[in-house]
């Protein structure tokens, strides 16, 4: 195969593009990664694409796109598709499923420990120099609840349930038991799992089905001790009825990885509530990110060069 006849033509439209065209041209000298990091580039070079690496699929070049035959995303959540999902039938879609669950369930676990002990706090009287002892229950005496169990949601249960917590947890399919987990309801019965919680976990994917899953109605199924913690989709919460919520006392405190608004809007009363601990999207953030993205990446060259089905396909009339 000579590099003017390649294989597959790959664009790479990620920050970082560099590192997987170097990666992708030490492994597979007949595939042609393309650079295109900016929307400048990747409007040139669309085109030319049998296949897209990308975090959110870049619908704006979509009917530029003629040869796109694969998409490769760099995350779990491919919502970034769904606006034309009944016109992509002829590309497969993969995703990174299967390399988050450590590192969102250490977040998780950080998370809850911080909420619970008030480290917020803790730290503000670390910084006005006042020394005010406190007895806290310990974690072991505390309900974790999960909702959505794929598998960052399941890492998460397992985790939970390892520092001694009863988990409780939802998901669609409730017929097989789920490890770790005390309690299962459906979907459905979020109203039956919210009041049982000191801590509710959303780990659901980002679908037309999850969005505002959790708004005023939900929130005032929780304990008024109880926390959120979004590493989900920022979209599955209402918001607005959430800050009102946490203004309210309606329940202790959220710590939120996503947002309705990404980054952040300055103006945005979740920076400065004392009752929230909010991060810029980094829950699933490995060190080795790229690398972990890779070995799929290059699991499914091979299997699209031999013809084969690729991994991690996504059934998008789920989402997932």
């Amino acid at each position: 195969m000579t590099p003017q006849c390649p294989a597959l033509t790959i664009v790479l439209n990620h920050p970082a593009a560099d590192s997987y065209a170097r990666l992708i041209g030490e492994r597979f000298p007949q595939v042609r990664p393309i650079v295109a990091p900016d929307s400048a580039r990747l409007e040139r070079y669309i085109g030319e694409a049998d296949a897209l690496l990308a975090f959110r699929f870049p619908v704006e070049v979509f009917d530029q796109a003629k040869k796109l035959r694969w998409f490769q995303c760099t995350g779990a959540g491919v919502d970034s598709i769904f606006p034309l999902r009944d016109r992509v039938g002829h590309i497969t879609v993969t995703n990174a499923r299967g390399i988050h669950g450590d590192i969102i369930a250490d977040y998780v676990m950080a998370g809850a420990t911080m909420l619970h002990w008030d480290f917020r706090k803790i730290l503000r009287e670390q910084a006005e120099r006042k020394w005010n002892a406190r007895y806290v229950a310990p974690l072991a005496e505390r309900t974790l609840g999960v909702i959505g169990l794929g598998s960052i949601g399941t890492t998460i249960a397992r985790r939970a349930k390892s520092a001694g917590m009863t988990v409780v947890g939802s998901k669609r399919d409730i017929s097989v038991p789920v490890n770790c987990v005390d309690q299962l309801f459906a979907s459905d019965a979020l109203q039956d799992l919210l009041p049982l919680c000191d801590f509710v976990v959303l780990a659901v994917p980002g679908t037309v089905e999850t969005v505002g899953l959790i708004g005023a109605a939900e929130i005032g199924r929780m304990r008024r001790g109880a926390f959120l913690i979004n590493i989900a989709r920022g979209n599955v919460i209402v918001e607005a009825e959430l800050i009102k919520a946490l203004s309210d006392g309606a329940i202790a405190g959220a710590m939120l990885d996503v947002f309705e608004r990404e980054p952040l809007p300055q103006d945005s009363p979740l920076w400065d509530m004392p009752n929230v601990v909010a991060t810029p999207h980094m829950a699933g953030s490995a060190a080795n990110y790229t690398e972990k993205v890779f070995s799929i990446l290059a699991e499914n060259i091979e299997r699209f060069l031999r013809g084969e089905v690729l991994e991690n396909i996504v059934d998008l009339r789920r989402g997932y």
